[in-house]
């Protein structure tokens, strides 16, 4: 016979009362070891706080981690806490944090085109596989099912990819300013002929920025409607029909906004002090729109909502579990401890590395970079820095100037940035290569390095940068090009993989340019291909990164 229906019998009952209770307190238990868990992917989340504070069109990012919990509480609530969980969640749990951690040793790029290319792992998908190893871990695919919802929301913790910026922010500046332009000069005033400017007099006026197309209201209205069509149990056409009706009326409203601002403009022409507060006044109307914008999406979404044939029916309440928790379930409790205690101490070591090096760090933002006076009949000529507009410090940099009066070699490291791929900095300025491949290059003692390397032509210059990524002893930057996408990719060091090694990949960019724009661009290249491999056949990449890699 079966031992399972005796052990069941073995538990001892409770009450309906005291079993909620009881799971209540195991969950409230498990939610907060699950926060404490977010550890382990420190470095997804450090990425995502510096985007959303930095970054306005994506701060409404920072809300969704906790709307998502709440949702999947109030799921978890309505099913008393049921306690089902499956040892596949701390699987996924585990599978997430390790490639976290490969991604901070490692760089790994998909591209699908020079201006579209994403991260591997993206953030959506780390915080969906977290927060979905997370449920079923102790709620189990009944809770896994219930809470779909609130599960895939987590997804949009970087609420707007940079495909969406392309193809669609700028699109929608050049209309916004447009419609702002024939709203001015239909009231009859005149314009300088900048389409992103409207100026009013030579030092008054407006630019038409990228925030200013109403990609944030209209992405905030379609979260709202995403959400309360969600709380409203709304069924799919429904739910979509709120969603997309949310965000057109955002980008209505934005219109207005604009047309209002011109006829704020056109006032202060007359009321001059006015015009040094052009500013709040545009907070203020922007603010004032959204607030009606968002009353009537509400009026909508509560009148769509007293249709019977829009909404679906209320799942049931489950009974709550008369049995005590059993043994798997602290199995599973201790398992997550554990699972937090390794990614806890993992942070603890990396901030006392950090605090050892804050001094060391500041002094690197102003201080030059430690480079050879001499590399083989290369001599150095120049040294600077490059830095973030806010301050902190982006490469060190080298210029060397050959014996024989040829091309000039710029050599820069990063000691801060980590695994990172300069072309993706070159697409989001707009600047797209001419040529980008996989570049091998024989090193001092003949050591064979790959480089991603990649050709411009800016008008005034052509040029060519290589750059490759060091990780401890090895160095190495690899590319791979196919019909319809490619990949960029380092290779880690094995033992920054099974370690907590703190020490960061670091960056190296090597730049060779002509000033003559009138050679062909293969013979630019190819020239300016063999003046870096001349150069490099005497550079120590091991020794020059030595006092930036903390060990």
């Amino acid at each position: 016979m079966s031992m399972i229906p005796a052990v069941a019998e073995a538990r001892p009952l409770l009450t309906a009362e005291g079993a909620e209770l009881t799971h209540r307190r195991v969950a409230v238990c498990a939610s907060i070891l699950v926060i404490l868990g977010v550890a382990n992917i420190s470095s997804t989340a450090s990425a995502l706080w510096s985007i959303w504070t930095t970054n306005a069109l994506k701060s409404i990012g920072m809300f969704i981690p906790l709307v998502s919990l709440v949702l999947i509480l109030r799921v978890w609530r309505r099913q008393r806490w049921q306690m089902q969980g499956t040892w596949w969640g701390l699987v996924v749990l585990v599978v997430t944090a390790i490639v976290v951690h490969l991604s901070t040793q490692a760089v790994l790029i998909f591209t699908f085109s020079p201006k579209w290319f994403v991260g591997i792992p993206p953030y959506s998908l780390v915080a969906f596989g977290y927060v979905s190893g997370a449920v079923l871990l102790f709620g189990g695919t009944r809770l896994y099912r219930a809470a779909l919802f609130p599960i895939i929301l987590i997804s949009f913790v970087d609420p707007i990819p940079h495909i969406f910026n392309v193809f669609v922010d700028l699109p929608l500046q050049r209309a916004s300013a447009h419609v702002a332009r024939a709203f001015a000069i239909a009231l009859g005033q005149k314009l300088t002929p900048d389409q992103m400017r409207l100026m009013f007099t030579p030092k008054f006026g407006m630019f038409i920025a990228p925030g200013c197309n109403g990609i944030r209201g209209a992405s905030t209205m379609g979260f709202i409607a995403l959400i309360a069509g969600y709380l409203y149990r709304f069924r799919w056409r429904a739910h979509a029909l709120v969603v997309v009706g949310a965000v057109l009326l955002g980008y209505v409203f934005n219109f207005a906004r604009l047309c209002t601002l011109v006829l704020y403009y056109l006032v202060a022409l007359r009321v001059t002090w006015l015009q040094t507060r052009a500013t709040m006044g545009d907070y203020i109307i922007g603010g004032c729109l959204f607030l009606v914008a968002t009353v009537l999406l509400f009026y909508a979404i509560q009148r769509l909502g007293e249709e019977p044939g829009q909404v679906k029916p209320d799942d049931e309440m489950v009974a709550p579990s008369p049995l005590k928790p059993g043994p798997a379930l602290f199995l599973r409790l201790i398992a997550m401890v554990i699972f937090v205690a390794v990614g806890v101490v993992g942070v603890a070591r990396a901030y006392a590395n950090g605090r050892a090096h804050v001094a060391e760090e500041k002094a690197d933002a102003t201080a030059m970079g430690q480079f050879p006076q001499h590399v083989g009949s290369y001599t150095l000529v120049r040294l600077w820095n490059e830095n973030y507009y806010t301050g902190p410090l982006i490469y060190h940099w080298a210029e060397y100037a050959p014996a024989d009066g040829g091309a000039h070699i710029s050599l820069g490291i990063s000691p801060v940035l980590g695994a990172h791929d300069t072309l993706i900095c070159h697409t989001a300025r707009g600047e797209e290569p001419l040529w980008a491949g996989q570049i091998a290059i024989p090193m001092a003692g003949g050591v064979l390095v790959d480089f991603s390397g990649s050709f411009f032509n800016s008008g005034a210059t052509q040029y060519l940068e290589v750059n490759t990524i060091c990780n401890g002893a090895s160095c190495g930057e690899y590319s791979r090009d196919h019909s319809h996408f490619g990949f960029v990719y380092s290779k880690p060091e094995p033992q920054s993989i099974f370690t907590q090694d703190p020490a960061r990949p670091i960056p190296i960019l090597i730049r060779a340019e002509t000033i003559d724009t009138t050679l062909p661009a293969d013979v630019a290249r190819t020239q300016l291909t063999a003046d870096i491999r001349t150069f490099l056949a005497s550079v120590d990449l091991k020794g020059m990164t030595q006092p930036y890699r903390h060990e």
